[in-house]
């Protein structure tokens, strides 16, 4: 967040429900307070220059502009009460629901991290408990994850915290898998401290990066569970490869032209895994291969757009300069897929469909393999969506995300009451794991 939101505004984030039983949750972000319903409905409240008692409106998910999606009025924190309307509906009183927060700052590999616990109140014991790991993003995940008050919100008991260097925690940012998933493992054995004897089991839930993360925590942890939310089942290199491909695939290039550009992930990829001291000469050489064709202004990908376009005069040891003030120790061959077969526990892994981020495909392709050799892995799949599970539409040639699917958050909440897929009418497309049977919709 560019600048912090008011106390009045920022002690409004958590769980509401309306006078027509509507449930949502409010979470700080940059410019104002986003709402989500439980439908998977979305949209940020814009704050600006208003005060406290004015009425804020939201467009539509990510839309800048656009009709009014929802309008709020709120009242003093203390209060506990806002009054809120969603799309046509009319105006309606919401209270604040009822969630114990617990906050706490705990020790990993020499450092403090700063974490929350929030229980649904009343506490119907015992509860299911999840920890939220952090994708890779740098934002406070205490301050602004949704999370925190979306499962809770649903019975599930969730203890979120700042990765290293982002936050209130201490130590550097890094996108190291190892490191991250230590401070996962610490993560869960503070939840369980604090949860007490109010927990049934408890396990890792994050999207993205997570989906690296959170398995291999759960291999060194007492992890009862894992959910994986728009993650790769493939490498990082893996990961810019096909989101090349796939942007590429999206502006109309064939085949001819997606095998053009493997040669150059191939050498963007060698420079990145070598820490800059490899693969210069062969992406020169697919430069002065393909110099002038179009496709080459298309290329984006995590970085191999990035390192196409740096100047071919420009010295190498200067570009090695450079990368290393950026590196923050990405293990860009790690291969997950020894991880998730050595995993005893239940994993659920929900993809999306058009995800350019981290497209699905060979992530799926391995899954289903291992839901071949019997592992327990559960794989729902959400067509028309991109990542973070959200459907989105087209303004000017770019996507513009709206809203999770309805159904989402309620199967991912029921999975985890129930470490199986629970009987909920949503439109994805859901293998469950091999000898068990689930109703689908």
């Amino acid at each position: 967040m560019s600048a912090p939101l008011s106390a009045d505004f920022s002690c409004q984030a958590g769980a509401w429900r309306n006078d027509a039983g509507a449930v949502f949750v409010l979470s700080p972000v940059e410019g104002g307070l986003r709402y989500r319903l439980m439908d998977g409905r979305t949209g940020r409240f814009n704050i600006g220059r208003q005060a406290l008692g004015d009425m804020l409106e939201a467009s539509e998910g990510w839309r800048e502009g656009g009709p009014v999606a929802a309008t709020a009025v709120f009242e003093p924190c203390r209060r506990g009460r806002m009054q809120v309307a969603f799309g046509n509906e009319p105006a309606s009183t919401a209270t604040r629901m009822p969630q114990e927060v617990r906050e706490v700052r705990f020790r990993s590999n020499g450092i403090e991290l700063r974490g929350r616990l929030v229980l649904p109140l009343p506490t119907r014991s015992p509860l299911p408990l999840a920890v939220l790991v952090h994708g890779s993003e740098s934002w406070s995940a205490v301050d602004m994850q949704a999370l925190q008050y979306l499962l809770p919100a649903q019975g599930v008991a969730t203890f979120v915290y700042d990765k290293r260097g982002t936050g209130a925690s201490q130590g550097s940012y890094t996108q190291d898998f190892e490191v991250l998933a230590d401070d996962a493992v610490a993560a869960l054995a503070e939840a369980r401290r604090m949860a007490g004897s109010k927990f049934s089991h408890a396990g890792f839930v994050g999207g993205s990066q997570a989906g690296w993360v959170a398995p291999l925590a759960a291999s060194r942890g007492k992890s009862d569970y894992v959910v994986a939310l728009y993650g790769l089942a493939e490498s990082p290199l893996a990961e810019d490869r096909e989101e090349v491909m796939a942007m590429l695939r999206a502006r109309g290039h064939g085949d001819d032209v997606l095998r053009k550009a493997r040669e150059l992930t191939d050498a963007t990829g060698e420079i990145m895994a070598s820490g800059f001291t490899r693969g210069f000469d062969q992406l020169a050489a697919v430069r002065e291969r393909y110099a002038g064709e179009a496709w080459l202004d298309d290329v984006e990908g995590e970085f191999s757009g990035e390192l196409l376009r740096i100047p071919a005069w420009l010295p190498q040891w200067m570009v090695r300069s450079m990368a290393r003030g950026r590196d923050v120790g990405t293990p860009w061959h790690h291969d997950p897929l020894p991880v998730l077969a050595g995993l005893d526990v239940p994993q659920l892994w929900v993809l999306a469909g058009e995800d350019r981020v981290a497209p699905p495909a060979n992530t799926l392709a391995r899954l289903q393999e291992l839901q071949a050799q019997q592992r327990p892995i559960d794989i729902v799949l959400y067509p028309g969506t991109d990542h973070g599970i959200y459907e989105f539409t087209d303004v000017d040639g770019e996507r513009v995300d709206l809203r999770n699917p309805d159904g989402y958050h309620a199967l991912v909440a029921g999975w985890i009451h129930g470490l199986r897929l629970p009987d909920v009418q949503t439109a994805a497309r859901i293998s469950p794991r091999r000898g068990v049977t689930t109703p689908q919709k």
